[in-house]
């Protein structure tokens, strides 16, 4: 009795352990459709957050495209052409900062126009998409929900299977123990009961003992009998039981496996069935939008690049010459008008006042060199200022504020961003400054149309004494106005034959202050000379003329008289070179002068440009003004 109860106790705990393993099953399936569940609804959640996002993402880019274009068409309505108006298009005449302008309203309109476009698709495509979407998250969500309970049901089936064969097992394992006890107390009983049998036998020796043996062994043996038929019975029954559990456990086995490895992660991709697709063509189609705005844009920027690489000052004023030529267009000459019926139109040349005029024309020629030395001074500077200063507003900085980092607040990017102030002060410097550049470059403007202005009207009288003068040589070297049959050779006459001073070996400013010549004949004739024959001469001024020549040529300039006024490039170019170097290198106080070679020096060393101009012009302003007038002559014949 202690062993049957011990036995129904630990049967009762398996029972028991097995409902809490169901139990816990059943929990875990509803917790699974609940988690489905919560799922769905964060999906549906989602889209009608990103369909509410577009939407209000569509008003603000119409709204943003109402401005842009709003814009745009408060700038051109002042546009004064009707055409210009219809098509803000590159022509050809446009100058090119309005191209710039036209092109910028262009870009801004067809930004417009694609912010437009970003919008309606927004508003009419793609919140549309989202909204079926979520419409197909619900449907599928509850059959796929309908298709979970199924497969719970079919494994809560399979389970309670499973519980009934386990519970026919026990029942028939246990009729199988108690047929088995019952068997094993009759083999006992008839034991027992042989053993009596024989005891008695012993003690009743009358009576028939064989007899009541043999009933009482029958009895014993047909009572052994029916306990073993039910004892096979019983182990029959438990062996099919057991079998039926086994297969059942089996079953229930392979079905929690493929339930939980397999249909599980059918049941979410019902859930999911083209969810993902869905979304992701949705906000393709959104990106596409802004990739077409982008694209649109950066061509658009591209262009608008292009023209700006293009503005170019020279084109548009020729445009504006060319557009207004009747406001531009160079006006008549002035014609000599005579004066009641005289027939001389031309510079005459006569004896009393031939004099006088070369006089004149020796004055304008040294008035035109100095001028011209003195202009192209001005023109150095001129373009160096200029330079200068279109360096300044090229590299002029307008910088923007940098864009916030991700993660990073509109708040956080201006506190990291540099203090304004210094940038303020340094920005008011450079305009300080570019100001006083500009000052300096109008003042030199006026200078050099100032003096360029002096050279054209000084080399139009030059050119017309020049003219003159030449005709005149011509008629008196005429053979049939002269006694001799041969070509005399005519020679301006100077103010002076001889000088007072030695020209070369000399000193430069007491010739000049005797001569009354602000640039000596020397070096004006044999510059003259070079620029007209010796320009593209390979080895001026380096390789040595002929001796002989070079002390003719000294020699006729020492006399006072000019050997290469009217040769026509019959001197060696070389030895009229050598003619120059000797009169420079011969000078009894050098051009530059030894006291200030040291000065010169350290100026050169400077490494700054400008600084470096700027000492060379503090040591040579202390020169005296005719050597200046030299030296200017001398370099501004070098420089070409």
């Amino acid at each position: 009795a202690m062993s049957s109860h011990v036995k129904l106790r630990k049967e009762k705990g398996t029972l028991a352990e097995y409902e809490m393993q169901i139990k816990e099953v059943r929990s875990q399936l509803s917790e699974q459709l609940k988690v489905l569940d919560v799922q769905v609804e964060l999906r549906v959640q989602l889209i009608q957050d990103l369909n509410e996002f577009l939407r209000r993402r569509a008003e603000i880019e119409l709204e943003y495209s109402r401005s842009l274009e709003k814009l745009v068409d408060r700038f051109s309505s002042k546009i004064r052409h009707p055409k210009e108006q219809q098509n803000l298009k590159k022509d050809e005449n446009l100058l090119s900062p309005v191209n710039c302008w036209y092109l910028l309203l262009n870009q801004t309109r067809q930004e417009s126009r694609d912010h437009a476009a970003l919008g309606d698709t927004c508003s009419a495509h793609i919140t549309v998409r989202l909204t079926h979407i979520a419409e197909d998250t619900g449907r599928l969500s509850k059959k796929s929900k309908e298709v979970g309970l199924q497969m719970q049901d079919e494994l809560l089936k399979v389970t309670s299977e499973l519980q009934t064969a386990m519970k026919t097992y026990h029942q028939y394992h246990t009729d199988s123990l108690s047929a088995e006890g019952k068997m094993k107390e009759a083999e006992k009983l008839e034991e027992r009961h042989m053993g009596k049998s024989a005891d008695q036998g012993v003690s009743q020796s009358g009576g028939d003992p064989k007899q009541q043996r043999r009933s009482s062994v029958k009895k014993m043996e047909r009572m052994k009998e029916k306990r073993l038929v039910k004892l096979q019975e019983a182990q029959l029954k438990c062996t099919k039981a057991r079998n039926d559990y086994l297969l059942n456990l089996a079953a229930a086995n392979a079905a929690m496996n493929k339930y939980y490895l397999q249909d599980v992660c059918t049941l979410i991709d019902c859930c999911d069935l083209g969810f993902h697709l869905s979304l992701g063509g949705a906000l393709r189609g959104y990106l596409s939008a802004q990739r077409r705005v982008q694209q649109s844009r950066e061509e658009a920027l591209v262009v608008l690049d292009t023209a700006i690489q293009g503005l170019d000052p020279q084109s548009d004023q020729k445009k504006i010459l060319e557009m207004n030529n009747s406001a531009f267009c160079l006006p008549f000459r002035f014609e000599y008008q005579p004066h009641e019926g005289d027939q001389v139109c031309e510079v005459s040349v006569e004896a009393q006042v031939r004099h006088e005029l070369e006089t004149r024309f020796q004055q304008l020629q040294s008035r035109l060199s100095s001028v011209t030395i003195e202009t192209e001074e001005v023109n150095k500077t001129l373009r160096a200022t200029l330079k200068a200063l279109l360096d300044s507003i090229s590299t002029e900085e307008y910088s923007s504020p940098e864009t916030p980092q991700a993660g990073q607040s509109a708040e956080q990017s201006r506190a990291s961003a540099p203090d304004p102030t210094g940038n303020k002060s340094s920005l008011a410097k450079k305009r300080a400054n570019q100001q006083e550049s500009e000052s300096f470059y109008f003042n030199k403007v006026k200078e050099y149309l100032s003096g360029s202005n002096l050279i054209s009207k000084l080399q139009a009288k030059h050119d017309l004494l020049k003219e003159a003068i030449e005709k005149a040589e011509a008629i008196d070297s005429d053979p049939t106005r002269l006694q001799s049959s041969q070509s005399v050779r005519v020679r301006r006459p100077r103010p002076c034959s001889q000088y007072n001073h030695k020209l070369f070996t000399g000193d430069l400013l007491t010739f000049v202050e005797s001569s009354g010549q602000q640039i000596p004949l020397v070096v004006e004739s044999c510059i003259r000379f070079i620029n007209l024959h010796g320009l593209h001469h390979e080895g001026i001024f380096r390789v040595p003329g002929s001796q002989s020549e070079v002390n003719e040529i000294r020699n006729d300039f020492e006399r006072g008289d000019d050997p290469l006024t009217d040769s026509q490039g019959d001197h060696d170019i070389d030895s009229v070179a050598g003619v120059l170097k000797l009169y420079f290198r011969g000078l009894e106080t050098p051009l530059f002068p030894k006291d200030k070679f040291n000065d010169l020096i350290e100026c050169v060393q400077v490494e700054n440009s400008l600084e470096r101009a700027c000492h060379i012009k503090r040591v040579v302003s202390s020169f005296p003004r005719p050597v200046l007038v030299v030296m200017r002559y001398l370099f501004a014949f070098l420089n070409q």
